[in-house]
């Protein structure tokens, strides 16, 4: 399989727009780097007597549990010259030996793994991707991504934004399902990540948020960056921001539920989610933003991308695409039907 290496030429501040990136799943940082076969670390050791044998070794290497387990799992860690589990309960006299392998470099491998393909000629392809996969491989989820399986189908794709990010030009959570356009050379991406950045790709989705809005339809226009008190998630800030806007249309209400159309104007990490929940709507199933207690048992945030529109960034022929929402999404509209309020 090829990677077309391209030239490193950037539109804007990215040729990946700042889009619904998956951190929620992810701890980015040398801790969630693949391992590779060379010793970085080799330290033997005791603990203290009945402590979990994963919360001991975090402990000495101050490292997280997540890291040890991962140690463990790849029978790294060796109690007495034996592999334990996570659980094992240290005892007296016990010698604890730790093998830290080197981190390797991160590359795509090419995975056999099933697409649901809408379009494709030599210069684009478009996809719908199902809820619960990663769009490209990140600390955290090294494979099973979409990445792992374009590369299986493709014979090249775009280089421009790397190796583990190949032909990506744009990206969806992993628990948001829907339509994305890969780009197959560089010089489709380059037109690809142009429509981005000047606004004239249209993106629409569909999601069910909580509570009854009263308006029709409406704006959010509100600055999105990290959130200060929690890294790992985005909150609308005022500082150290990018400007965000969210457009959004009421298709039908239930009884204590919406469901809404949604176009996105700009396009930054988790903006539907967070501008969902910063007017206090926020999509149902979101483990994030959302209420804590999930009363339909979601997999995941009910938000899919349903439509795409763009030019196609050789022939400049406008191109429209439809995918319908997902199975669980589905099912919960038709039991919800029966709460419409008219």
């Amino acid at each position: 399989m090829r990677v077309e290496k391209g030239f490193i030429e950037t539109i804007g501040e990215s040729m990946v727009e700042d889009f619904d990136f998956e951190s929620e799943q992810q701890v980015s940082g040398e801790e969630n780097m693949p391992l590779g076969p060379a010793v970085s670390l080799k330290e033997t050791f005791e603990l203290t007597e009945g402590i979990r044998l994963d919360v001991g070794v975090a402990e000495v290497l101050e490292k997280s549990r997540s890291f040890v387990q991962g140690l463990l799992a790849q029978e790294c860690i060796r109690v007495n010259g034996s592999p334990k589990k996570a659980n094992y309960r240290v005892r007296v006299g016990d010698k604890i030996e730790v093998i830290i392998p080197s981190p390797r470099e991160a590359i795509a491998e090419p995975e056999n793994i099933p697409l649901e393909i809408l379009y494709e000629d030599e210069d684009v392809l478009v996809v719908n991707k199902p809820q619960g996969m990663v769009v490209h491989p990140a600390p955290g989820a090294w494979t099973g991504t979409m990445v792992n399986a374009l590369l299986y189908h493709c014979n090249n794709l775009s280089g421009i934004n790397g190796v583990l990010r190949p032909g990506i030009v744009h990206r969806i959570d992993k628990d948001t399902s829907g339509i994305l356009v890969v780009a197959k050379n560089d010089s489709a991406h380059q037109g690809l990540a142009a429509q981005l950045k000047a606004h004239t790709m249209k993106r629409l989705y569909l999601a069910l948020v909580h509570g009854v809005m009263a308006e029709p339809s409406g704006t959010v226009d509100a600055p999105i960056g990290r959130d200060p008190a929690d890294r790992k998630r985005m909150a609308v800030v005022m500082q150290n921001s990018k400007l965000a806007v969210t457009h959004y249309t009421i298709l039908e209400r239930f009884k204590d539920t919406t469901y809404l159309e949604v176009r996105l104007e700009t396009g930054r990490t988790h903006q539907i989610r967070v501008h969902m929940a910063y007017i206090k709507h926020p999509v149902l199933g979101d483990p994030v933003y959302g209420p804590k207690k999930d009363q339909y048992g979601l997999p995941g945030q009910m938000l899919h991308a349903a439509h795409l529109g763009f030019e196609h960034p050789l022939n400049g022929k406008w191109m429209e695409f439809d995918a319908p929402v997902p199975e669980t999404f589905a099912k919960l509209l038709e039991k919800l039907s029966f709460q419409s309020l008219h």
